[in-house]
């Protein structure tokens, strides 16, 4: 075997582009991978999805240009792509692959001018490293009464499903089939809808509060898996790259990695700076980033020894916790649509991004 002679338009891009652009690119393509190169095809790096989340967590924006993201590369492992020269066989190129670690291998010809691009997918019959799902649906929905009075807040419907129901589609479109829900308020109304999932494509299974334990404890009552677990509120309306999610989680060898969505705050006052009694600068109106948790997990079997049996317990607990005993814990940045429908407001804008199509889960 040769290479794959790919349709190279949507996974190149210009250095001088923006990093808007490589994203919708990759967002075409769906290989976490975009080849940078200059005017003569050349080949002067690459961008991984990996590569673009981690310049959101520096501060880069989507307007910045490509190179930026080159840039920032520089002195690392990766300033220097892995490639392979055109007419290398298929036994050499998953050699490449596995020995580097890596699930992208751009082939070259003799000018380093881009012809191809192989995947650890086009050379083996991979499977997806199998992921189980805890799903948080115990909430009482106080802010949002009287509609969550006697409907748990997962089952409000968004569009003309239940956001639990799209939730649980995400996951099996993830390849992520055994999934155990979390409940507490109105919990049979769940049951009910769902059973054991065979209708949806799934497994489910159901862990039952006998009082509300945050949104870790409910960990606590489950057996400890053998196996990486997603946890995901039952709130959230997101379009988040979960499988991409797994790989950056894996890449940065994390006991945890935590969603994160950055929000900006538009300050309606000058802000002073002092030292001592002295003014040392004025900001007029500043516009502040930050990120927050946006209630999406990872976790490592490991992790479930920190979590205590029947208390409550959140993940800011166990999150704090695993900082104290120096675990790992990476934050992945979402740049998909996401949204926490604990409130009227917001609740209200998911079905209107709904039904105006600004949101297609």
């Amino acid at each position: 075997m040769g290479f794959m002679n790919r349709d190279l338009t949507n996974l190149t891009v210009s250095p001088h582009k923006s990093i808007r652009e490589a994203i919708a690119l990759m967002e075409l393509s769906k290989l976490g991978i975009v080849l940078v190169i200059d005017k003569d095809q050349r080949l002067m790096g690459t961008i991984t999805d990996g590569d673009l989340r981690r310049s959101a967590l520096a501060g880069g924006l989507i307007t910045d240009l490509v190179k930026s993201i080159l840039e920032q590369k520089t002195g690392s492992l990766f300033a220097k792509p892995i490639v392979a020269s055109a007419g290398t066989d298929s036994v050499e190129l998953l050699k490449i692959l596995e020995e580097r670690s890596i699930l992208h291998l751009p082939i070259v010809d003799e000018y380093d001018r881009v012809v191809d691009l192989v995947t650890m997918g086009d050379l083996i019959n991979q499977q997806n490293e199998p992921i189980q799902a805890v799903i948080m649906a115990g909430g009482m929905g106080m802010r949002l009464r009287p509609l969550t009075d006697d409907l748990p807040k997962p089952m409000l419907p968004v569009g003309n499903r239940p956001l639990l129901e799209i939730i649980v589609n995400q996951l099996k479109e993830s390849d992520i089939q055994n999934i155990n829900v979390s409940v507490y308020h109105e919990s049979n109304k769940i049951k009910d809808y769902f059973g054991d999932g065979k209708d949806f494509g799934v497994e489910i299974t159901y862990s039952s509060e006998s009082q509300p334990l945050g949104t870790a404890g409910a960990l606590g009552l489950m057996s400890v898996p053998d196996r990486t677990t997603l946890v995901i509120n039952g709130d959230i309306l997101s379009a988040v790259d979960l499988r991409a999610m797994f790989d950056y989680h894996r890449e940065h060898k994390a006991d945890l990695t935590i969603a994160v969505s950055q929000q900006d705050f538009q300050v309606p006052y000058g802000i002073i700076q002092c030292e001592g009694s002295y003014v040392t600068s004025l900001s007029e109106k500043p516009l502040l980033h930050y990120f927050i948790n946006a209630g999406i997990y990872l976790l490592e079997p490991s992790v479930y020894a920190l979590i205590p049996e029947g208390e409550k317990y959140d993940m800011t607990d166990l999150i704090n916790s695993m900082l104290e005993s120096d675990l790992a814990v990476a934050a992945f940045p979402v740049r998909e649509y996401w949204i926490d429908i604990g409130e009227p407001e917001a609740y209200e804008k998911a079905n209107e991004d709904m039904s105006e199509g600004r949101i297609n889960i």
